[in-house]
């Protein structure tokens, strides 16, 4: 079978900004379909998980508090929880093994969970930098090991990622930030630009096994993402004002969720994959020299730097299912 690239152009969705969960879900029937969502117990993760749940879909959620999530998704029908510390990778092979005995297939993956400019932060023997190894390593991971029951739900993988890509391209020489000094934002950046890159190989990879990946900028939300930024940080970057009032151009969660739910489930996007969503369309390409933040960077959707991008994370988890 022959597959042609999708262009990195809008396709006239019909939705936008401000639609929400329930506007791209209108009339879809997600019966009989199983989801695994990440970080699905907060934050556009909750509203994802509610969202799907309410289509009928059965949804698992693997969080690194299990508690937390229990309580969470409590009074959603349809929502299981398992336990998964993506900055784990034993915790990822754990998790995976459970739901591969259960012999279940997969017909949506989303990537939601993630860390987002924290302190300086090494995780396992390795000293790997924490936002590239949890926001990227360990979705990696756990797609490859989860892979035999995605592609037999043909399924759509939504892998999260941020405007913030814009901010740094992959640093081929210095990942982890060993040599160099730690900028956090910098960082963010980076494993967003391998949130896209892990999307366009994927969905390389995928697609003769109906696999499609997406990779999706919800917008800007105020969740618990930001646990990490001060509050004078806030005001500084017009997140919120000086009295604590968040700014107008903000989504709602329901609104931010709602890029992720169309791109996991619209039959607007039968046929197509590998390539970076916002406000519910399939984004336009940057502009160079445009400092407005506006569409994808090329480099985060470099099909060479997606290939480099996947040895190089296969040979750091030493996992890889092709």
């Amino acid at each position: 079978m022959t597959y042609t690239t999708t262009p990195q152009q809008k396709i006239g969705s019909g939705f936008g900004a401000r639609s929400t969960t329930d506007d791209v879900l209108r009339g879809t029937d997600l019966t009989g379909k199983l989801a695994v969502v990440t970080g699905g117990y907060a934050g556009l993760g909750l509203e994802t998980t509610r969202a799907l749940a309410g289509a009928g879909a059965r949804v698992v959620v693997p969080a690194r508090r299990p508690e937390a999530a229990r309580k969470a998704v409590g009074g959603v029908d349809g929502v299981e929880v398992d336990e998964l510390n993506l900055a784990d990778l034993d915790s990822v092979r754990a998790f995976a093994d459970r739901f591969l005995a259960s012999g279940r297939d997969i017909d949506i993956v989303v990537n939601n969970a993630g860390i987002m400019a924290c302190p300086e932060t090494r995780i396992g023997p390795a000293g790997w930098e924490a936002q590239f190894a949890t926001n990227h390593l360990g979705h990696f991971a756990l797609v490859n090991r989860l892979w035999a029951p995605i592609a037999r739900g043909g399924a759509r993988v939504v892998s999260l990622t941020s405007q913030a890509h814009h901010l740094s391209g992959i640093r081929w020489d210095d990942i982890h930030f060993q040599r160099g000094p730690y900028d956090k934002w910098a960082a963010y950046g980076q494993a967003k630009t391998a949130n896209v890159l892990f999307a366009v190989h994927l969905d390389a990879l995928g697609r003769e096994s109906g696999v499609r990946a997406f990779a999706v900028h919800p917008g800007e939300i105020l969740t618990d993402l930001s646990r990490h930024t001060p509050r004078g940080e806030m005001v500084a970057l017009g997140w919120i004002d000086e009295n604590g009032n968040v700014s107008d151009r903000f989504k709602t969660p329901e609104q931010g969720a709602a890029t992720q739910v169309w791109a996991a489930t619209s039959g607007q996007l039968d046929g197509m994959g590998g390539v970076y969503c916002a406000d519910c369309d399939i984004a336009e390409p940057a502009l160079p020299g445009d400092g407005s933040w506006a569409g994808v960077r090329d480099y985060a959707i470099d099909s060479a730097q997606a290939a480099r991008l996947w040895t190089v994370s296969a040979e750091l988890t030493g996992v890889n299912a092709f």
